[in-house]
């Protein structure tokens, strides 16, 4: 982790490398820093000529001192950080009076009374995104831990359960949440049920851990999902311009295979996830919290909608499974085998089976899924081979440079 030459922090000093407390304890007193700003701003604010005016005001003076100590607590965030203070009222209240005297809208001065604002507003977004950077991998190893340990601490717990449940499964879940907690930090909108999940753990009876499975964690999730993502730092992109680019003579042709070695597993999960989130008849996809399948793989799931000219619709559940398997085809039996894992979700009842995979399907794979469908018997099977994501994914271009395949 790559930290700015000038900043040293207790034990954290100038370095290419950093242990992510260290970095998150800078980060939580930049943070505070910066909220002691704020407070003198909203003080300092309301003295901020709106008009003609001369001279200053001494409590003004004194915020004026105390944002000058406070700057130096926040450390420069990719090579910038709040260099001015406060602005001189008594020059900008002149400033109104020669704006006055010339016939001219005053908007330099309201733009010197404004830029304190717009500082820590610009400041609190890269302290933001600068800890959402810093904390992706950890959470998404922390969410993989919690997805691989709720299950097997439910083999032997009873849904109405009142022991309380104990073991290394429930000290790993227990100590991964609060690792949660601590990397999202108040840059994530927690719209699940948080205050649910954390009640459940502390009481810990079985029934609890059941609540937490079911609905607890796969309400939560999203939000951690949505802190990993929002990074908005621009993917590089060569120095050119792109309509005179376009306008000049091109050669050779345009690419559709992928590079699907450049992903892990959970990568390819997390792309299918994406993928299926942009079809606009796809609603609430999610990952399933429970590993069922026999190769390790997490399920999704989604409700399609079905609409008829009519103006009605109607839901079916799908289930989909990733398989990346780059050095071996998807046979017949692995269908049979994700068609029996699948039926384990219900109910309700699954319409559709959609069977991801980077690689391809054996031609006997094909006549089994085809005569399975042709008997009418639920779910439907889909086979959505390397080639058949390649299609899709060339409809989404931006999915594609944002996994790194582009």
């Amino acid at each position: 982790m790559a930290w700015s030459n000038s900043v040293t922090v207790g034990r954290l000093e100038c370095c290419h490398t950093v242990e992510l407390d260290d970095l998150l304890n800078a980060m939580d007193r930049a943070a505070a820093n910066l909220a002691k700003l704020e407070d003198v701003w909203r003080r300092a604010g309301a003295f901020i000529p709106t008009g003609p005016a001369r001279g200053s005001h001494p409590e003004y003076d004194d915020l004026r001192r105390a944002w000058s100590d406070l700057l130096s607590g926040l450390p420069r965030i990719d090579g910038w950080t709040i260099m001015n203070d406060l602005p001189d009222i008594d020059e900008i209240g002149q400033m109104f009076i020669d704006y006055f005297e010339i016939s001219e809208p005053p908007i330099g001065a309201f733009e010197a009374g404004e830029q304190p604002a717009k500082d820590l507003a610009e400041y609190r977004y890269r302290l933001n995104r600068a800890r959402r950077r810093a904390a992706r991998e950890r959470l998404a190893q922390l969410t993989t831990v919690i997805d691989a340990s709720l299950p097997r601490l439910l083999v032997d717990a009873a849904r109405d359960s009142q022991a309380r449940l104990e073991g290394p499964e429930v000290d790993q879940i227990t100590t991964a949440v609060d690792e949660i907690e601590r990397l999202l930090g108040d840059t994530a909108q927690r719209r699940g049920r948080w205050s649910d999940l954390h009640r459940h753990l502390h009481f810990g009876q079985g029934h609890d851990w059941h609540d937490i499975a079911e609905f607890d964690w796969p309400s939560v999730r999203p939000d951690i999902e949505a802190s990993t993502l929002a990074d908005s730092d621009p993917l590089p992109v060569p120095d050119i311009d792109l309509g005179q680019a376009a306008a000049g003579h091109l050669t050779g042709t345009a690419t559709t295979a992928l590079p699907w070695d450049r992903l892990d597993d959970d990568g390819f999960e997390r792309l299918l996830y994406d993928l299926l989130r942009s079809f606009p008849e796809h609603d609430n996809v999610q990952w399933l919290m429970q590993t069922r399948a026999p190769d390790r793989g997490r399920d999704l799931s989604l409700d399609r909608v079905l609409r008829d000219s009519t103006g009605s619709a109607r839901h079916e559940r799908v289930i989909v499974q990733a398989k990346h398997w780059r050095k071996k085809s998807v046979g017949p039996a692995d269908v049979s085998n994700t068609l029996t894992v699948a039926r384990l979700w219900e109910p309700p009842v699954i319409r559709g089976l959609i069977i991801a995979t980077t690689g391809r399907f054996t031609a006997d794979a094909v006549d089994w899924a085809e005569k399975h469908n042709n008997t009418g018997a639920a779910p439907l099977i889909e086979l959505w081979p390397d080639s058949r994501l390649e299609s899709l994914l060339a409809q989404k271009p931006h999915l594609t440079a944002s996994h790194g395949l582009r």
